[in-house]
């Protein structure tokens, strides 16, 4: 009979809970992945393994009603073994329990609750078996020089509180990420990703990356610095989306004038009439419960038609501000952001360029002044020089520096009528889950520094 992670979270928590005593608290989050991990360079295997692991966070509160709560967090690494888990947690507890009454009180803390609707999402993917991934990652590229990272596998979260509630999320998902390069070392990226492999899509994928190849092979040029009309693919906007994540839509960060959004809430900017972005959770991939087990909706509108309708609140910020909660993380960051998609169609992109830069990819973005939303940022991989309308030859790397109000404002032409989802390849710790979902965008004007 399988293991089933679920009723070992249920039996874990149920056992903890009970010990506790009067005035004290938890909630528990549980973290794991059981992954194959690959890593190709030069088109051959250099690593292959399986990792296993699972973590438990959990907060510790003491006290009787809000307003004079203290807490405390920590993490330890589970071994599947209820006894050793336990007997992990009951020290933990034991060593917090003397330290806690000489934690200043937390204004902002909350009690575990049992008022928010369980969830439970359970889904099963279609991935390649383990003992044939390296074969099948390998064939498809004709012996053509490419370097990549494939993730696969099961994927659960899960949490708990001491009031009785219980969230949890299983899925198999997978993740390639690659580039193929030229004789001459430069470089395009791409990447395939889902819970179900389609051989037909990845060997399409394949046969796309090497055609598109055969454009880099010419000179590169360097283009002085300046304003260019630019097209954005779905990759490189989803950086710049990505970057709204830290903070961005933070009611927090946005109270306390840490986040350009404000000057969209007082209405002294505004971002394109064409730009709309929702957080958007009914895909199944990222699980809609926070830590403290508050349900995000499906759906949630956070900028339509430039104008800002939503921000992300999680308890500590509702509790401050006096505002409703809506299930927004201990960062207020962005897990499943969607940009709606336009009409311009792939077919017309390069002839409505004109004369300007196709920017596949971008890399090193960062704030350059977050407090007024600029954003600078590097060109990366597949980018070239466009004249009337026809791809010339790759460009040498160059930095912008720009506004969220240009790249997301003034600047937009169209947005592309698909979009493309650029999954988290992150697996520090641990298989990251989640991404970005966003179309392309032709913009009459970026500006470049370097």
């Amino acid at each position: 009979m399988s293991f089933s992670f679920k009723s070992y979270f249920q039996k874990l928590s149920s056992a903890i809970f009970s010990e506790l005593q009067k005035g004290e608290h938890l909630f528990l989050n549980l973290s794991g992945d059981d992954s194959q991990f690959v890593r190709l360079n030069s088109s051959k295997v250099r690593q292959s393994g399986v990792v296993e692991n699972y973590f438990l966070d959990f907060t510790f509160v003491l006290g009787e009603k809000e307003g004079e709560l203290r807490k405390v967090t920590a993490q330890i690494t589970l071994s599947m073994n209820e006894e050793h888990d336990l007997a992990s947690l009951r020290e933990w507890i034991n060593q917090f329990r003397k330290e806690l009454p000489f934690v200043p009180v937390d204004p902002y803390a909350v009690l575990p609750k049992n008022k928010t609707e369980a969830s439970n999402h359970e889904s099963s993917g279609k991935i390649l078996a383990r003992d044939e991934a390296t074969e099948k990652l390998i064939e498809a590229w004709n012996g053509k020089d490419v370097a990549g990272f494939y993730a696969a596998g099961l994927v659960v979260r899960g949490m708990s509180n001491s009031a009785g509630l219980f969230h949890w999320f299983k899925g198999e998902s997978f993740s390639f990420d690659f580039s193929i390069y030229t004789s001459s070392q430069k470089a395009l990226k791409g990447g395939y990703s889902g819970a179900s492999w389609n051989p037909e899509n990845y060997s399409q994928i394949a046969k796309d990356s090497i055609q598109k190849l055969e454009a880099l092979e010419k000179q590169s040029i360097k283009i002085k610095p300046g304003d260019y009309r630019v097209y954005l693919a779905p990759a490189a906007l989803s950086d710049v989306i990505e970057q709204l994540s830290y903070g961005g839509l933070s009611e927090l960060a946005i109270r306390q004038n840490k986040s350009a959004m404000r000057f969209l809430r007082s209405s002294e900017k505004k971002l394109s009439d064409q730009f709309t972005l929702i957080e958007d959770f009914s895909e199944g991939l990222v699980p809609r419960f926070n830590e403290e087990g508050d349900l995000s909706p499906e759906k949630s509108v956070l900028v339509q038609n430039g104008e800002l309708k939503t921000t992300l609140i999680n308890s500590r910020s509702a509790k401050e501000f006096n505002l409703i909660p809506n299930g927004a993380n201990g960062e207020e960051s962005l897990r499943s952001p969607v940009v709606l998609p336009g009409s311009l169609k792939e077919s017309e992109i390069l002839a409505k360029l004109g004369t300007g830069l196709y920017l596949s990819n971008l890399h090193y973005l960062n704030w350059s002044d977050e407090v007024n939303g600029r954003i600078t940022g590097m060109t990366r991989y597949a980018c070239f020089w466009v004249e009337n309308g026809k791809i010339i030859c790759p460009i040498e790397n160059l930095r912008f520096d720009e506004t969220i109000f240009d790249l997301l404002g003034i600047s937009v032409v169209e947005f592309t009528d698909f979009d493309e989802y650029s999954p988290v390849t992150s697996t520090y710790y641990q298989r990251q889950i989640g991404g970005v979902r966003t179309p392309g965008v032709l913009l009459s004007k970026m500006s470049f520094t370097l």
